[in-house]
């Protein structure tokens, strides 16, 4: 994955729309189909518990189907981007101690994952407002830019390619 300029104001209507639907479409969803079980197959006890769940499981099902086969579509190319992103750098944070202990050593590979984790989540952070550990990854960065100035390396996260984890 490669990191991309995002529209914040676009990323931010976008998502509080495709939220907003999902809240709306999973209420309606599972107010309509329980009520309609509860009509079709009334319980003499009057408790419609199982009716319920299968209204609320079967809504989140059609808007996770819904999410997946729109996922394409031009509106939500800001949210996807966001969602991918944040998977890309879960998947370096799982990794981050023997990166770190890699890094130490002047693997470039490792720098270079810690370079994208750190640009990504500094991008990641900014979209969504959470500017209160922008200082600790200030302080991550300096610390890898030392590391990359010992080695005389030069971290560019054009370079970066997900394969590389798989090293660690």
């Amino acid at each position: 994955m490669q990191l991309q300029k995002i529209d914040k104001a676009r990323y931010r209507s976008h998502l509080n729309k495709v939220i907003f639907a999902c809240i709306i479409c999973l209420t309606a969803g599972s107010l309509g189909i329980s009520q309609t079980l509860i009509v079709l197959f009334p319980d003499q006890d009057g408790s419609h518990f199982h009716w319920n769940l299968l209204g609320v499981v079967t809504s989140a099902l059609v808007i996770g189907w819904l999410l997946n086969k729109f996922r394409a579509h031009p509106f939500m190319y800001e949210v996807v981007y966001v969602w991918d992103l944040k998977q890309a750098l879960n998947r370096v944070t799982r990794k981050m101690p023997k990166l770190k202990k890699a890094a130490q050593q002047g693997d470039v590979d490792a720098m270079l994952a810690m370079q994208f984790s750190y640009s990504g989540s500094k991008q990641l952070w900014e979209l969504d407002d959470n500017t209160i550990t922008l200082e600790d990854l200030g302080l991550w960065q300096a610390e890898l830019d030392t590391l990359a100035a010992k080695y005389q390396v030069t971290l560019d996260i054009q370079q970066y390619d997900e394969a590389i984890l798989k090293k660690f």
